[in-house]
């Protein structure tokens, strides 16, 4: 069976600055935190932006700087002194207008140029070489000396640019966004029915179904509300593995009512596709899959295999292309066998495979049960456990402001952000993606699966950085154990 997943990965590198949730240390005020942070992001973007701008204008002036520079060099030894001298004075006199960029007060090329040779003339000078055959060699030496500098600042200012450029493309900000394409979707007009074939015995299947669906509905129709409630106790423990933090497909209201056609009701498929096609987007089949495998888990066979019946439909109507819903219901409607006999066959293997999952899925749970844990749980109803994490390290111009903020040392302040980072970023990663979403039962999920030693000791970490936060309670394991946590200062 075909699979999808989705990466997310690039959400990693959004760099957000004016909506930012940040918390600090409970002594400092949350709005200079949250300032500061923002300061220190806008500050170090545009820092950023001016080098890439100021190593971009180097090397495209140092592009035309140097090959002029070399061509300069090469005349003067086979032409001598009296060229260099010409030269100079062409430049002083009659330069070109041509500059690097148009702001004002920018030099030219050519004065670029004749400063630089008038500069090494008087190197050369200052050496004691003034004329005579030494003067063309000392002045070609010079010269060489400066283009192989400038050739290594370019270098330097090559790498300098495509690091500058690295460190920008690790975060995705307001300019990077673009207008992109939009598309809304204009259901088509009502695709004509199907040409009926037609064949001997076509009157018993007919029959057959009208039989079946009634009933089939109405047993089925209180089923879905009670599994579809429990899709996320369920989906938590489908898998285990690092995927099963991100966002589950749900099932929308006509996904519901589509799930609800019998097993192999190709004809009322059709007719509500015909009227709805909300449920040809994309994610319906890995929800209606979901499905199949919550009413599994919950004994409901019958209901868990036109799910996945209907996911399937959904799956080949849409492989089929453009006219993908009306060649499937042809071929089935009509009866291909070949045809008919792939799917079903699809069907029932899928399905196999779901239910196989269901049952190691509850067998995992009956295994788990009784063995201890640590969570966190709120003794008062009205207690709201969160998590404050970090964002950051303290920031090097630390300030303080605020009322409050006059007796406190700047020092004992970045000492105490400093170490409350410190303890968060030494944290597992899976324990500090559950911290960061702020999920209590993401971070009880987590805490199940350590040993008690290692969750205790995690917890009170979390005290001791002030990430954790609640007015009353402690910590229980599943036997009801409870263990006292005193309020983080």
């Amino acid at each position: 069976m075909p699979s999808y997943s989705n990466n997310y990965s690039k959400w990693d590198h959004l760099e957000v600055s004016d909506d930012s949730d940040i918390e600090g240390h409970p002594n400092v005020d949350k709005k200079s935190l949250i300032r500061w942070k923002q300061r220190d992001i806008h500050e170090k973007r545009e820092l950023r932006k001016r080098r890439i701008a100021e190593f971009e204008a180097e090397i495209k002036s140092n592009a035309v700087l140097l090959p002029r520079l070399r061509d300069i060099a090469q005349n003067l030894e086979l032409n001598g002194p009296l060229y260099y001298s010409s030269l100079v004075e062409r430049l002083k006199t009659q330069g070109s207008p041509d500059a690097p960029t148009n702001l004002p007060n920018q030099p030219t090329y050519d004065q670029m140029i004749e400063s630089l040779l008038v500069k090494v003339s008087r190197e050369v000078k200052d050496k004691g070489i003034t004329g005579g055959d030494e003067l063309g060699p000392a002045l070609l030496k010079e010269l060489k000396s400066h283009i192989d500098q400038l050739s290594k600042r370019n270098g330097e200012a090559q790498k300098s640019l495509e690091f500058e450029k690295k460190e920008q493309a690790k975060h995705i900000t307001s300019d990077d966004l673009k207008e992109g394409w939009s598309n809304t979707y204009i259901p088509p007009k009502p695709e004509p029915a199907p040409v009926p074939v037609v064949k001997p015995k076509v009157k018993a299947p007919e029959t057959t179904i009208e039989v079946l669906n009634a009933p089939s509905t109405s047993s089925s129709a209180a089923k879905p509300e009670n599994t579809e409630s429990d899709d996320k106790a369920n989906s938590d423990d489908d898998d285990g593995d690092d995927d099963d933090d991100d966002e589950l497909p749900t099932m929308t209201p006509p996904l519901i009512e589509f799930s609800k056609i019998p097993y192999k009701g190709f004809e009322q498929s059709y007719e509500f596709l015909k009227r709805d096609r909300n449920v040809l987007v994309p994610g319906a089949t890995d929800a209606l899959l979901l499905q199949a495998f919550n009413a599994e888990s919950g004994g409901d066979k019958k209901y868990a295999k036109q799910c996945v019946h209907q996911g399937l439909l959904i799956q080949y109507c849409e492989k089929l292309g453009r006219d993908g819903v009306s060649l499937f219901f042809k071929r089935m409607v009509a009866g291909d066998p070949r045809a008919l006999d792939v799917f079903i066959k699809d069907v029932e293997d899928t399905y196999a495979v779901v239910a196989k999952r269901a049952k190691v899925s509850k067998e995992e749970q009956e295994n788990q049960a009784g063995v201890e844990q640590i969570q966190l749980v709120a003794e008062n109803p009205d207690t709201v456990i969160s998590f404050d994490v970090p964002d950051g390290p303290p920031p090097e111009n630390l300030v303080l402001e605020g009322p409050g903020t006059e007796d406190l040392d700047i020092e004992e302040v970045r000492k105490s952000l400093q170490t409350r980072w410190e303890i968060f970023i030494n944290f597992d990663e899976k324990f500090k993606k559950a911290l960061i979403s702020n999920d209590l039962e993401k971070v009880n999920k987590v805490l199940g699966k350590m040993p008690v030693a290692e969750a205790e000791q995690l917890v009170g970490l979390l005290q001791v950085a002030g990430i954790l936060n609640f007015a009353e309670g402690g910590i229980r394991d599943e036997t009801g154990k409870q263990t006292e946590v005193a309020p983080a200062v």
